[in-house]
């Protein structure tokens, strides 16, 4: 009896040491989700408490999530997304951590499609197309510009104060933290209202804000401006061997937890409060890769050999599709070219829909094979009032909070460092490091 209590006594100390952090790492981590959210927490992580932690990743699915590529005729083409700003600075230190090669870049032509006509068109010459933005739009563009360079001066605050070791408990404090409350109210307006108010024409809006973000989020200028004592945690899972179970010191969810997504079968059970999903929906996309022969009379050309465009991007109108691109393989050689329009090629297909055969024969003369990818991309901007939590519970956490400001590979790169460094400032009890005030006068005080 007087060994059994003393192995419980063992077991408590033990228990207490875990619940409470202070010089003792964790034992094992959990990151649910292997998406590029869940993939670089999973790294950061790694960084902050050693490799000695032990960290389990799950997913149902395949890595990558959104970076992933479908093979054509044995080459492979981005079937997510292709390319990053040189603005974000998570997603290129992983390109040269991994040893990635820039690829090279094949010239094309972009024009926006209003469904009757071309409503702008790219030349060749740099300094015509910036008359005809002055013509037809005055100086519009100037001030998107403007208001672009302005927010993205704000944003990029983000990297000092994580290279600090600062962390939020929250998408709001995050965002407070770079603009105040001009970068919070921004949520809660649309892009048309945001651009109206520094002088940014409707027309201009309507015509290529519009099809910027169809291409980039599937959604209209309408969405908002800004598109953003410790317990044990028991997991249980499904596998291919069967159900399983195991206890982590920290859980971070690095997947969409929206009540409409049947597909995640989310539940958190034993939470005082209790813990439910996030009210809002998610803006699906479909990503065609269509190998054939485009039908350039659509967009007004019965010659096809005069079609000039390899990328076409759509205007709020009610449309079946929001972007076509002649895309190139992954790999390209250094004498790639580019296929003429008379060719077969291989087109991206974005829709907020799979492509029906009837539209499909709208777009192509004819075809050799369409290749499919489908997920729930981004959340529809509007459907959810309140910005969610990154911390659900004391050392539970919801890295992909911040996509309901703002949502592309970097800014969930930005969460990922964002829950890592909250996940240990919380468990080191570092809380001078977390939800910090007049943060850029504190960085440069310790600089």
């Amino acid at each position: 009896m007087a060994c059994a209590d003393q192995l419980l006594a063992v077991l408590a100390t033990l228990l207490a040491a875990a619940s409470t952090g202070g010089d003792a790492r964790p034992s094992k981590i959990a990151v649910v989700g292997a998406g590029i959210g869940g993939s670089a927490v999973a790294y950061f992580l790694q960084q902050h408490f050693g490799p000695r932690v032990q960290i389990d990743v799950y997913e149902k699915g395949t890595v990558g999530g959104r970076l992933a590529t479908i093979s054509v005729n044995k080459q492979h083409y981005e079937s997510g997304a292709a390319s990053f700003h040189s603005l974000s600075l998570h997603m290129q230190d992983f390109v040269k951590l991994l040893g990635l090669r820039h690829r090279r870049e094949v010239v094309g032509r972009s024009a926006i499609f209003s469904g009757e006509h071309f409503v702008l068109e790219e030349t060749d010459w740099y300094l015509l197309n910036l008359f005809r933005l002055w013509w037809y739009y005055g100086i519009s563009f100037l001030r998107l510009q403007m208001w672009v360079e302005e927010v993205m001066e704000k944003f990029m605050r983000i990297y000092k104060y994580q290279a600090h070791g600062y962390a939020f408990s929250g998408v709001e404090e995050l965002l407070y933290s770079l603009g105040e409350t001009a970068f919070v109210n921004m949520t809660q307006r649309s892009v048309a209202e945001s651009l109206l108010q520094v002088g940014v024409t409707q027309r201009f809006i309507d015509d290529v804000v519009s099809a910027v973000l169809r291409a980039s989020y599937g959604q209209s200028a309408a969405m908002p401006a800004f598109a953003e004592g410790k317990p044990l945690y028991q997991v249980e899972y499904e596998s291919e061997v069967g159900s399983g179970s195991d206890f982590y010191d920290i859980v971070v969810i690095a997947t969409p937890l929206h009540l409409d997504n049947s597909s995640s079968n989310f539940t958190f059970e034993g939470f005082t409060p209790p813990i439910d999903g996030v009210l809002g929906s998610f803006q699906p996309a479909v990503v065609s890769l269509v190998h054939g022969y485009l039908n350039s009379s659509h967009f007004g050309f019965p010659d096809p050999k005069l079609f000039p465009f390899a990328n076409i991007l759509t205007t709020d109108f009610p449309s079946f599709f929001c972007t076509l691109d002649n895309i190139c393989p992954v790999n390209i050689s250094a004498s790639f070219q580019r296929k003429q329009p008379q060719e077969a090629a291989v087109w991206r297909v974005q829709s907020p829909r799979p492509l029906l055969r009837t539209q499909l024969k709208t777009l192509f003369r004819s075809y050799y094979s369409v290749q499919m990818a489908e997920w729930q991309a981004h959340p529809l901007y509007g459907s959810h009032t309140t910005l969610p939590k990154f911390a659900l519970h004391d050392q539970l956490f919801y890295l992909n909070a911040l996509e309901w400001a703002a949502s592309s590979v970097e800014v969930m790169a930005v969460a990922a460092k964002n829950v890592a460094l909250l996940a240990y400032n919380r468990w080191y009890q570092d809380l001078d490091k977390i939800d910090q005030k007049d943060l850029m006068h504190k960085v440069k005080t310790e600089l």
